[in-house]
């Protein structure tokens, strides 16, 4: 019983900590624009044509000194081993321009400082400088035939930037050979006026894009996960629920056929058949409740653990924590 619970709680946990994290990656006033039919930033591409015309879109916010809140962003996976086990797994490269990070206000560097702009300098996530070989402050990563120097760490609040290493927008187009950007993120003057930006952007016969809140776009990028997830962890504790009830039933069957002095014993008391059967089913839900408590503080104990999603879709990679 124990395994059951603590199995089918730390799926449970699991799909919830995935979907966490992607959901509070994006802001509610952000929308990300992306090339109609892509399902991620990696698979997209928005030309310089294209990201020129969106950034005239007027409701657009703008800053304090009245430039608008718009990033045009390049976004690539790269391969690095990995600290513990040296084996690779894929990692979020990102271009991002000053307004990049003003769009992202839960992003604070931690350590060391930001890069230089038209320099080989980058800022790692922090699940990546202490998870990955090299991504840590002062080291140096080798991709796109180019020495990159780790200048910063930065925390982005367990959201999924914190798995993503950022540089130079217009550096990373030229070291990845890239003649269009992966995404456009802006922020809207008045969050209600999404729609209408929708609509504008996707009715523009030069553009082939499509607008999305950001919350939503990080959000769907969970659900097909977290529905695998939840249904593989669902179909485990339905297979250990069979065994368990099992095992139940012939500790039971052992336990009145070990008793069956003390069962004569109340009968011949004045109990009544109701009246023991009753209290056998009343220390069997007891030990399963005990069970269930073991399991789910085992359980609980998950939520120390890091579980790595980087492989499991060609796009951003998050650290989903079961919590």
């Amino acid at each position: 019983m124990a395994l059951v619970v603590y199995v089918f709680a730390t799926v449970l946990m699991l799909a919830a900590g995935l979907e966490q994290t992607l959901v509070s990656t994006g802001q509610d006033d952000n929308v990300v624009v992306i090339r109609r039919g892509a399902q991620t930033e990696v698979q997209s591409g928005v030309d310089r044509r294209q990201a020129s015309i969106v950034e005239s879109l007027p409701d657009i916010a703008t800053d304090a000194d009245g430039r608008r809140l718009i990033s045009k962003e390049p976004v690539v996976l790269i391969n690095l081993p990995k600290r513990s086990t040296g084996k690779s797994a894929n990692v979020v490269i990102r271009g991002v321009t000053p307004a990049g990070l003003e769009l992202r206000p839960q992003v604070q560097i931690i350590e060391g400082r930001m890069f230089r702009p038209g320099t080989s300098e980058v800022i790692a996530g922090r699940s990546i400088a202490n998870g990955f070989r090299g991504a840590g402050l002062g080291e140096t990563l080798r991709f796109a035939s180019r020495d990159w120097t780790v200048v910063g760490v930065f925390d982005a609040g367990r959201t999924g930037f914190d798995s993503e290493i950022w540089g130079n927008a217009e550096q990373m187009m030229q070291a990845f050979r890239r003649m269009a950007f992966s995404t456009v993120v802006f922020r809207l003057a008045d969050a209600e006026a999404f729609e209408r930006a929708k609509s504008t952007l996707e009715s523009d016969p030069r553009l082939t894009v499509e607008a999305k809140r950001e919350i939503r776009f990080y959000a769907e990028q969970s659900e097909a996960l977290a529905k695998f997830i939840s249904i593989l962890g669902t179909a485990l504790s339905a297979i250990f629920s069979i065994g368990a009830i099992v095992g139940a039933m012939i500790t039971m069957f052992a336990a009145v056929a070990s008793r069956v002095g003390e069962i004569g014993t109340l009968r011949a008391l004045g109990f009544r058949r109701g009246a023991v059967l009753l209290a056998f089913l009343l220390e069997s839900l007891l030990l399963s409740l005990a069970g269930g408590v073991v399991g789910l503080v085992a359980a609980s104990f998950m939520q120390t653990v890091d579980i790595s999603t980087t492989n499991f879709r060609p796009s951003p990679s998050s650290r989903s924590s079961s919590s």
